[in-house]
This record gives C-alpha cells, sequence and structure tokens, in this order.
C-alpha cells in the first residue's frame, strides 16, 4: 500500500494534503502533529475524502490519556465510515515534560499500558461492560452509560505504534496491529534490529507477522530533474540531521560505526546552531538512510530495501507512480 503524508501548517493544509492524496490515488494519507492537532486535521480530512485510509501519524500519546485517545478515536473511526487508523508515538522525554507538561517515566512500558487502556475502554464501548483498568500509570474505572457511545458499527480503528528502540518495538508487536518504523532507520537497522524485537513483541501476544502492518522507512529525495532532486536532498539532509542530533535514535547511528556523529550534531543543536548540522550528513550517511534518485531509480530502490518486510510505504506522487508501474 502506497501512503501520502507530510507536515502541514493549518488544518486546511493538511486536509487539502489529504484529499488530493486521494485524487492521486493513493491508499492512505497520515497528518502528523507537528503545527497542527493531528485528530482536528483527520476530522476535517473525512469530510472531503470517501476511500483513502486515514491515519494519524503520530499522535504523541503520552500528551494525552487513554480515556481521551479513545473517544477521539472511536469518533473519527464513525465520521471516516471505518477508515481510521490510529498511529501513536511516544515523542521523547524534553516535549513530553517541557512541552506539553506531562510526566515521562519507562516509556516503553507506559505505552504498553496506555494501548492496552485504549483497548480496555474500546471494549466497554461495545460490550457495555464494567470498565475496570488497573495499571500501574493509568487506571480507568467509570463508564457510565451516559458517557458511553455504544459499539462503533465499524468496529475498532486499528493502532500503529512508532517505534525506533528495541523496547518499544517489542511492545509494538505485542499490542498494536502495525509498526511505523521512524524514517531515521536503515535498511540494515530494519532488518537486524526492528524485524528481531518485532518477532519477540509479536510472540508474545501469541501472534505472527501474518496481519502485521508495517510501514517502512520514508526517507526519499527524488525529483524529475537535477534541480528538483537538489533541492530534496538537501531537504533530507536537513531532516537527517535533525533526527541524528537525537540521543534517543543514538542506536541507529551506532549500528553503523556513526556514534560520534550523534555528539557532534546534539552538540551544534544545543548550541542553536541548527543551519551548520545538514553539514555533516555526508554522501555515505545519506544514501544509507535515504532513497536518492529520479523516480523510477527511487521506485526500484525503495522495492529492493523493503518490499519483502513493509507492508504500506509513504512516498512523494512522482515514485507512487513508478512504483505503481513497476508492478
Amino acid at each position: 500500500m502506497l501512503d501520502s503524508g507530510g507536515y502541514a501548517a493549518t488544518v486546511t493544509e493538511a486536509a487539502d494534503a489529504v484529499a488530493a492524496a486521494e485524487r492521486a490515488g493513493y491508499d492512505g494519507s497520515w497528518v502528523a502533529e507537528t503545527q497542527i492537532d493531528p485528530f482536528l486535521g483527520i476530522a476535517v480530512a473525512a469530510g472531503r475524502t470517501e476511500r483513502i485510509d486515514l491515519v494519524t501519524g503520530i499522535a504523541v500519546a503520552f500528551a494525552r490519556n487513554p480515556m481521551t485517545v479513545a473517544v477521539q478515536a472511536n469518533d473519527l473511526q464513525l465520521l471516516s465510515g471505518g477508515r481510521f487508523v490510529l498511529g501513536l508515538g511516544s515523542q521523547i522525554k524534553p516535549h513530553i515534560t517541557k512541552r506539553f507538561g506531562m510526566p515521562w517515566s519507562a516509556p516503553a512500558a507506559r505505552m504498553r499500558e496506555f494501548v492496552l487502556a485504549v483497548r480496555a475502554i474500546w471494549s466497554a464501548f461495545e460490550t457495555g461492560d464494567r470498565l475496570r483498568f488497573l495499571g500501574e500509570f493509568y487506571t480507568h474505572t467509570l463508564m457510565t452509560p451516559f458517557f458511553n457511545p455504544g459499539p462503533n458499527p465499524h468496529g475498532n480503528p486499528k493502532v500503529y505504534l512508532a517505534a525506533v528502540g528495541e523496547r518499544m518495538t517489542e511492545v509494538a508487536g505485542e499490542v498494536a496491529d502495525g509498526m511505523l518504523c521512524h524514517g531515521f532507520s536503515t535498511e540494515r537497522y530494519l532488518r537486524e534490529v526492528t524485524l528481531p524485537a518485532l518477532g519477540r513483541g509479536l510472540a508474545k501476544a501469541g501472534k505472527t507477522l501474518d496481519g502485521f502492518d508495517i510501514s517502512g522507512p520514508s526517507f526519499v529525495a527524488s525529483g524529475s530533474n537535477d534541480e528538483e532532486l537538489s533541492k530534496a536532498v538537501a531537504e533530507v539532509r536537513r531532516q537527517i540531521a535533525f533526527y541524528g542530533s537525537t540521543p534517543a535514535y543514538r542506536g541507529v547511528l551506532e549500528l553503523h560505526g556513526w556514534g560520534a556523529l550523534q555528539d557532534d550534531l546534539n552538540a551544534l543543536s544545543k548550541r542553536g546552531q541548527w543551519d551548520q548540522m545538514d553539514a555533516l550528513i555526508d554522501d555515505e550517511v545519506l544514501n544509507t538512510f535515504a532513497v536518492v534518485g529520479n523516480p523510477a531509480a527511487a521506485a526500484a530502490e525503495i522495492k529492493r530495501r523493503y518490499g519483502d518486510v513493509a507492508t504500506r510505504m509513504t512516498v512523494t506522487p512522482p515514485v507512487a507512480a513508478a512504483l505503481r508501474d513497476a508492478d
């Protein structure tokens, strides 16, 4: 499945992008939580579309609580006619504690409990049975008929979980319906770290990869001419540098022997020298993290790297067309 996604500055911009993705033939479109609320963006997009999957990619779980997320997701599943996918991510500690003013601890364990709590709430909606979720981080024990919307005629949404580290990846396999591979990943990391961790999580729940969705890494720099390609490469270098400066993603760099790069990028970020960071992303790093080339070449490389693993990919329109032509 081919998805479209990006970062919107306004709800209107996000909804317009989703509608355009449907017209272009994409299977799904995700709305990210950066400058807007992704749930609101998808709510508006649901009214402008009929077929396309609508994914929060991602909504920050720890900025909310399981009850608010369960209600929002249920509403969007109903509003969209069953097309909503709840994509959740943890974000990193400074954003949770300093930007959202919310608690942070044991992110993998907390996320596991968060998803299980959401599912318990949905079960109470569906069955009318007593809500009784008693966890270490979240407790939900009250659901009166007045606040219960009842069973959703479209069923519960799928839950996708974004993960990079092994523990969060295990949680994704255990409690989610799919995994959103972070763009800051590589083919080697996916095969040597992500898939084994995912397998361990699936095994805990008695599941296999059959029916489990994997949205593959999606740094793609493509263009139909040299100017377009050059601009795309520059943007991807900036993205890789930005994510590479984050200590939580250091393990990906260390797998390739580039741990010192994380130190350098982090130091520049702390000094506010964001415009100097992309110069540290040389061609070897660029081409390891990103698929680079004209649309046909990029499509071929995406299939080579991830075609046997990913069930979904987020790509740009020219690359999407090339992938479809190649099938």
